[in-house]
């Protein structure tokens, strides 16, 4: 008798046609087959699906080049699809379930003719975590699968472990035409299920990623009473190896990957990475908070990436011990086969292709590397990998972190008063945009807890579940909002951040210890100028004041375009976090 994943597979099959079914069992052997027959196909804009790269200094490497029109998640294109509108919200885009199913039959139908349709089982988390979550993704692109075996934990056992179970998370992915108004990502958060079609790339076909552990178990943990959030995890070791484990949440641009892998420049003092993207957040038996990374890879931003700003990123790039390691949109110095990005920290190549496959002229103000280039590698080749990483039960949450990008308002560092105060940090934070993005500069973009793009349900909602999960902690992580990226009048940065932010993580962690005090202000506590570890540091007291500084004026007007986005949320804002803005602004009068 055919178990539930088969009677499903079966019923896409029937609707994509595809030439063969191959059902993945995740080795390194099928790994290895699949790119090499990668090698010598073509994806639909011509070139070759994988291209090996120089195996000396980039072991177990490979080049992919996406189509021109699919680089980036299709944020327009991407909705949530429940019968109850209310339920997802003004900042999710919506479809009726039914409707979007007519929209995307049609598209699927025979969409994968002349093609192989892979089904991929995997698990998100350890498979014997009691957190995990048991998924099938059908594909038809081997890029994907190669992809899906490094971020997630694929094997044919995740089959025997769903058994005659229809409690298994379905994702269907087809490349389709590529055709940019017919690419679509549904999700159906009642059916456990998201749809794609139309694009290649991993954030709109990684269907365990963003789509599922973000969108659709943000919706499951509502439910079932936890936290599926857009949080690197790390634990941070003091001189004494005692360790403290972190949950940071940061909008893209903002340097959540580089703090993940951060080296730091205090002796005695070693960052310890779990993940650099997402956690699930579960209250333990014990009454603590817990955290597991449901990822087995990084799926990262190639430009910027460099022995300065992230080395210890870059010696996983270059280990290809365990799996392959995948480049996409890169430049490719063709005089030495390899993946060049600009900040590599090496000189631009003499002879390149840029990431559309263009002969590449450094001279011209075009980059050679598309600005969401991306790297594919397995979490096991990190060097600062936490011992912890695979842990069932996760690690126990002392502190979470909430960051932004703002030039001027926002301090250095800010210790929310309780667990609700830290809600509304959370609630109120995002980052400022510049002129490329929406042609005007210091607009602030709110992105609460980095979850705009990816909660799969009303925010009004995630507050209130926040503010419940908080009531459930016995002794609640302490919450922090950070700011690196404060400019002086000659619009430099301040704080030299990078491996100096372990200087930051060091006055959390004597907190939570109970080792410094704190000075109270109207928008949280903030540090004591003198029990900053600054030691070492080429920066003035002046300079660290400005850094420190809460200028009433400022947030005044900072309470203002709070209320004015908190507004779009009506009746579903919880009235703790109303009053937290009421108090807020009391407190600056």
């Amino acid at each position: 008798m055919a178990t539930a994943v088969e009677k499903w597979v079966e019923e896409m099959a029937q609707l994509c046609k595809p030439d063969k079914i191959y059902w993945c069992d995740g080795s390194e052997e099928e790994a290895h087959r699949l790119i090499e027959i990668g090698m010598t196909q073509e994806n639909i804009n011509g070139n070759p699906i994988f291209t090996k790269l120089d195996q000396k200094e980039w072991p177990n490497s490979y080049y992919h080049r996406s189509h021109p029109s699919d680089v980036a998640r299709t944020e327009h294109l991407t909705f949530i699809c429940r019968k109850d509108k209310e339920s997802i919200g003004p900042t999710n885009n919506w479809m009726d379930p039914d409707e979007a199913k007519r929209k995307l039959e049609p598209l699927f139908d025979g969409c994968m003719k002349g093609r192989t349709m892979y089904v991929m089982p995997y698990m998100m988390g350890h498979p014997d975590s009691p957190y995990a979550k048991a998924c099938v993704q059908i594909t038809d692109i081997s890029y994907v699968v190669i992809s899906m075996r490094i971020m997630t934990r694929m094997s044919k056992s995740v089959l025997d472990k769903i058994g005659n179970s229809d409690n298994f998370v379905r994702g269907v992915h087809s490349i389709g035409n590529l055709d940019p108004e017919n690419r679509y990502i549904m999700h159906f958060p009642d059916e456990n299920l998201v749809w794609s079609i139309g694009s290649g790339y991993g954030g709109n076909a990684l269907l365990g990623k963003k789509c599922f552990s973000l969108r659709i178990a943000s919706w499951l943990g509502l439910k079932e009473g936890w936290l599926a959030e857009h949080m690197a995890l790390i634990g941070v070791e003091d001189p004494q190896g005692k360790i403290t484990y972190m949950a940071v949440a940061m909008p893209s641009a903002c340097g959540k990957t580089n703090l993940a892998m951060l080296e730091s420049t205090l002796p005695g003092y070693k960052v310890w990475t779990l993940g650099d993207d997402i956690a699930w957040l579960n209250v333990g038996d014990d009454g603590q908070l817990y955290a597991i990374n449901p990822e087995a890879g990084y799926f990262g931003v190639a430009p910027g990436t460099s022995m300065k700003t992230n080395g210890n990123m870059l010696k996983a790039l270059k280990k290809g011990t365990f799996f392959p390691t995948l480049f996409t949109n890169t430049a490719l110095d063709t005089d030495k086969n390899e993946p060049w990005w600009e900040g590599l920290g090496t000189p631009a190549p003499a002879h390149a292709l840029d990431w559309q496959g263009n002969e590449w002229d450094p001279s011209k103000t075009s980059k050679a590397a598309h600005a969401n280039s991306r790297f594919t590698v397995s979490a096991q080749h990190t060097t600062n990998l936490a011992k912890e990483y695979s842990d069932p039960k996760g690690v126990p949450i002392s502190a979470i972190i909430l960051g932004g990008r703002r030039a001027n308002t926002v301090p250095l560092l800010v210790e929310a008063f309780n667990w609700q105060h830290g809600v509304f940090i959370g609630a109120r934070s995002g980052s400022e945009t510049t002129a490329a993005a929406i042609g005007q500069e210091g607009v602030i973009r709110r992105d609460p807890m980095a979850m705009i793009p990816f909660c799969g349900y009303n925010m009004g909602d995630y507050f209130a579940h926040w503010l419940q999960v908080g009531k459930n902690i016995k002794k609640a992580p302490k919450i922090y909002s950070v700011n690196w990226f404060r400019l002086d009048d000659e619009g430099k940065f301040i704080w030299p951040g990078f491996g100096d932010n372990i200087r930051v993580l060091k006055w959390i962690i004597d907190r939570i210890n109970g080792k410094v005090g704190a000075k109270e202000t109207p928008i949280g506590l903030l540090p004591n100028l003198n029990e900053l570890s600054l030691e070492g540091l080429d920066i003035s007291s002046a300079r660290m004041e400005k850094l420190l500084e809460v200028n009433p004026s400022e947030w005044v007007k900072e309470a203002a375009d709070i209320e004015a986005f908190l507004t779009q949320f009506g009746a579903k804002l919880p009235e703790a976090l109303a009053q937290e803005l009421k108090s807020l602004k009391a407190n600056l009068s």
